[in-house]
């Protein structure tokens, strides 16, 4: 199983550190397009959550990015002049906002999507437009393909990384070995919906997918592409897993491997995996009247599938060239097989709730040693399906 030294992440951040140039000024555009793009005003009406100014809120998402791309000492400063916004960053390197234009071009799109979506009546009265903000803009280390965004994200974390699902699969990084600090870096989002919406309204959100479509394409091209390669990709979800089939060709089942072609001449590795949020619901005994031993059964299995999933995703992030299909068999091999009672006691700790000791009993247990034998049967034998052409 890949397990990364901190080592590694701290001369990264040294020579991070030594390329880091003068001030750069960035046009953001109109107070108007900035205001759009922003969805400002985040969280206020009469009484405010917090009364940021519109620099402000810009300044909030781009100290996020600053500190998720590892400049931990830079400063941004946003100025109004004349109607024209602009931010100035301090200890980056000369390019840095390349990569911050090219993302609010694209964001323009989903404006225009989501305004055209407004404008034939299918906009919801609580849903905001909400685009990946506040993420590593240039040190990025894998890609998250996901349904849209919750609203508290927006309205009260004003963080497109804190939520029930990021914090799950941010804790599976790290049993994979990818310190905690470092998690944000592998969790670049494209939500293929970029729409904060309540948890309930994901049926409804798959009825606009076709408004955002050149944002979607431009989106997960842009992010997952570069020039001495690609990014490795996950698509969590069934709507996801869906979309990916409509949109290039390829079937991706969870734990299963494609290469899809987000450009001509260009693939990228993507993996199938479960929601993050799903195993709450596969294991829940309600959906199996109330048994709780059938429904432990299924968590585990969940698990299992989650936890190599997000192996993948840490030994591809930290060297894309891997062979995708030889490092997903290992991960599986290393959560399903050998390291089994581990997979077993996290589901009881971080499903269940229950204390180290309490999880360590309950694997222990005749059933749950039973099922953990059929674990390394639960999931399919991945496979590496030809690129969309």
């Amino acid at each position: 199983m890949f397990k990364p030294t901190r080592l590694s992440f701290t001369l990264a951040a040294l020579l991070a550190s030594a390329v880091v140039q003068a001030d750069i000024e960035v046009p953001l555009g109109s107070t108007q397009r900035v205001t759009q793009l922003f969805a400002f005003p985040n969280n206020c009406n009469v009484i405010c959550f917090r009364p940021w100014t519109l620099e402000q809120t810009a300044e909030h998402y781009l100290n996020q990015s600053l500190q998720r791309d590892g400049y931990s000492r830079a400063k941004v400063s946003v100025k109004t002049h004349d109607g024209q916004v602009s931010a100035t960053f301090t200890g980056v390197p000369e390019h840095y906002g390349q990569p911050l234009t090219t993302l609010l071009n694209t964001a323009d799109l989903a404006y225009q999507g989501a305004s055209k979506l407004n404008a034939d009546g299918k906009w919801a009265y609580n849903w905001y437009l909400f685009l990946p903000l506040g993420m590593a803009l240039e040190n990025r280390k894998s890609i998250e393909l996901l349904h849209f965004p919750p609203d508290y994200s927006l309205t009260q974390a004003q963080d497109y990384l804190e939520s029930a699902t990021t914090d799950r699969w941010a804790t599976l990084l790290t049993d994979n070995g990818i310190p905690a600090t470092e998690t944000p870096a592998y969790q670049t989002i494209i939500d293929i919906a970029p729409i904060a919406a309540p948890s309930n309204a994901g049926k409804d959100l798959e009825n606009v997918y076709s408004y955002f479509a050149d944002y979607q394409t431009r989106m997960v091209r842009e992010l997952s592409l570069r020039a001495n390669g690609s990014l490795p990709m996950v698509a969590f979800g069934a709507p996801v897993r869906n979309w990916i089939k409509q949109q290039y060709g390829q079937t991706v089942a969870v734990l299963g491997l494609a290469q899809i072609s987000p450009a001509a001449g260009k693939s990228v590795s993507v993996l199938g995996s479960n929601h993050p949020s799903y195993i709450w619901y596969a294991a829940d005994p309600a959906s199996y009247g109330g048994d709780e031993q059938q429904a432990d059964e299924a968590g585990l299995k969940v698990m299992g599938q989650d936890l190599s999933a997000a192996c993948w995703q840490a030994g591809m992030g930290h060297k894309p060239a891997s062979d995708a299909n030889v490092l997903l068999k290992a991960c599986m091999n290393t959560w399903q097989v050998t390291r089994k009672e581990q997979t077993c006691e996290l589901f009881y700790t971080s499903v269940r709730n229950l204390t180290a000791e309490q999880a360590n009993a309950k694997c222990a247990t005749p059933p749950i040693k039973a099922q953990l034998k059929q674990l390394r049967n639960a999931a399919p034998t991945p496979a590496v399906l030809a690129p969309a052409l």
